[in-house]
């Protein structure tokens, strides 16, 4: 598919105002992305696991307008009005207006909440743009005479998302989605991602993922500036052929169930992940001291109980920890005895992989 795909034909209904409300979850990448090309395409695939209760709901109400020259809209966070969420929504109605040749002719009320603290330093940009995106896919769906399938409704809305946040381009499905294009995985695209189509082995069903909310504060460096210090980044090439290699090796190991080859592929990607910006130009450091103190913890607990618990982090300082079902019980306790106590005020959160955005 290319993007001239997506641009609609002409809407034949007409409605005068309405709503859609629809939940999507975050995702934590298992082989990472970092680097983008133009128009939000990632320099290298990525594979993630969903997450299920890691969520924004988001409501978009709509109504006809007079006046077509601008957008119109208003943004609220937990029933808060939010003008500071406004630049960032102008500039994805800006990039997916081509698409969506609807949006100047509604006034949109969009009202958002995360059932994880908007400080907690969890990206809430993969969730909430994903959840948009679907609710502009169910007014697109209602205006258009052309029947639009679940399969096509979905690959649009993780292409909506992705002009919004990359990430949040593997939202829309689960338990496990691949973005970007993979020479041994069908269907896979540059421009949405797909639902991981090969066999996967019962150690990886409802994998559990336990999130250390290390440090809530702003990032130093945003994402979009990380991203952008790969170019020109003397490394950028050799890592954009590993994370090739490491999905080709992931998906055997997916089939095989080898946890333990599981846990080095993981683990290697998230510190190559901050290795990166460590050596870019200019650098940076996002871990920190106690991220640090629960990387070797976990290393310790596993030695000593062949545990096949690992970590994996994002563009930041929290851990997510990640761990098959039938080692819950001693792995919440271990998190609870040991680790928590490396989290800003304790905070954590318990979470699972899921299956992706619901109409509500």
């Amino acid at each position: 598919m290319t993007e001239k795909d997506f641009i609609p034909k002409t809407y034949n209904n007409f409605i005068e105002s309405g709503s859609f409300t629809w939940s999507s979850p975050s995702n934590i990448a298992l082989v990472k992305y970092w680097g983008k090309k133009e128009n939000q395409i990632s320099e290298n695939p990525s594979i993630s696991f969903t997450l299920n209760d890691c969520k924004t709901t988001t409501k978009l109400s709509f109504s006809k307008r007079e006046n077509t020259d601008s957008f119109s809209f208003e943004v609220f966070l937990d029933e808060e009005k939010k003008d500071d969420f406004k630049p960032k929504i102008e500039t994805f109605f800006k990039r997916v207006e081509v698409y969506l040749p609807f949006l100047k002719d509604y006034h949109f009320k969009i009202e958002t909440s995360n059932t994880f603290p908007h400080s907690s330093g969890i990206a809430s940009s993969a969730s909430g743009m994903s959840a948009l995106a679907s609710c502009l896919m169910s007014l697109e769906r209602s205006l258009s005479e052309v029947e639009i399938t679940d399969k096509y409704f979905t690959q649009k809305a993780s292409f909506l998302a992705r002009l919004g946040s990359g990430s949040a381009c593997r939202s829309l499905e689960g338990d496990l989605v691949v973005w970007g294009k993979h020479k041994e995985i069908d269907g896979s695209s540059d421009l949405f991602g797909t639902k991981y189509p090969y066999e996967v082995h019962t150690n990886f069903k409802n994998y559990q993922d336990t999130i250390l909310l290390v440090d809530k504060g702003e990032k130093q460096v945003s994402s979009t500036v990380g991203h952008n210090l790969m170019h020109g980044h003397p490394f950028a090439n050799e890592r954009f052929k590993q994370a090739h290699q490491n999905i080709s090796s992931l998906m055997k190991i997916l089939k095989l169930g080898d946890l333990d080859a599981f846990i080095k592929i993981v683990e290697s990607e998230a510190l190559t992940l901050h290795a990166m910006m460590m050596t870019s130009m200019p650098y940076f450091i996002l871990m920190k001291p106690n991220t640090l103190e629960i990387i070797n913890k976990i290393w310790a607990y596993r030695e000593k109980t062949d545990s096949k618990i690992c970590f994996t982090l994002d563009a930041g300082a929290n851990v997510h920890v990640l761990y098959p079902e039938n080692e819950c019980e001693q792995v919440c306790e271990f998190i609870k005895n040991e680790l928590v106590a490396y989290c800003q005020n304790g905070h954590y959160i318990s979470d699972r992989i899921g299956f992706g955005a619901k109409l509500l």
